[in-house]
């Protein structure tokens, strides 16, 4: 059952990421991961006007795409270090191959779980707010009706 689940998930990544497999492969690799990054924010744009109120829009939408260009970005990077890894059976510590690639992933990731970090403080965070409000003073009603006069 879990091997069937584990070649599934491959499949599924060797659909998008792998470049004999990919119905995009003839395009190169950044206009591949252009569209794949334009793709999530027409998706995040539509989820968020589906889900969120209009004060909240913004931040929401903005989550959102963070969330899935982080996600693209790290799945890509992910898929494609394990990829090399196969053919180069070389560790970065023994090469020494620091490149920006892989400390801007590093820095993403901390940077990303930082802002998730914020989003559950401000989610799980009491009322602020000390005057009580017991609300409008006159009913809707009475307020048409002192309109109306």
């Amino acid at each position: 059952m879990l091997q069937k689940l584990r070649n599934w998930m491959i499949d599924c990544a060797n659909i998008m990421f792998d470049d004999s497999k990919n119905d995009l492969r003839a395009l190169p690799k950044s206009v591949r991961l252009q569209i794949l990054i334009v793709l999530s924010f027409i998706w995040t744009t539509v989820f968020s006007l589906y889900v969120f109120s209009v004060t909240t829009f913004i931040f929401g939408w903005a989550g959102l795409v963070l969330a899935h260009v982080g996600l693209i970005i790290a799945t890509y990077t992910t898929f494609k270090f394990f990829h090399n890894a196969d053919k180069e059976q070389k560790s970065v510590f023994v090469t020494g191959n620091y490149n920006p690639a892989k400390i801007f992933s590093v820095l993403f990731i901390i940077f990303f779980i930082f802002i998730f970090t914020k989003g559950i403080d401000v989610l799980t965070r009491t009322n602020s707010y000390t005057i009580k409000y017991d609300g409008p003073e006159k009913t809707t009603l009475q307020r048409i009706k002192d309109f109306v006069k």
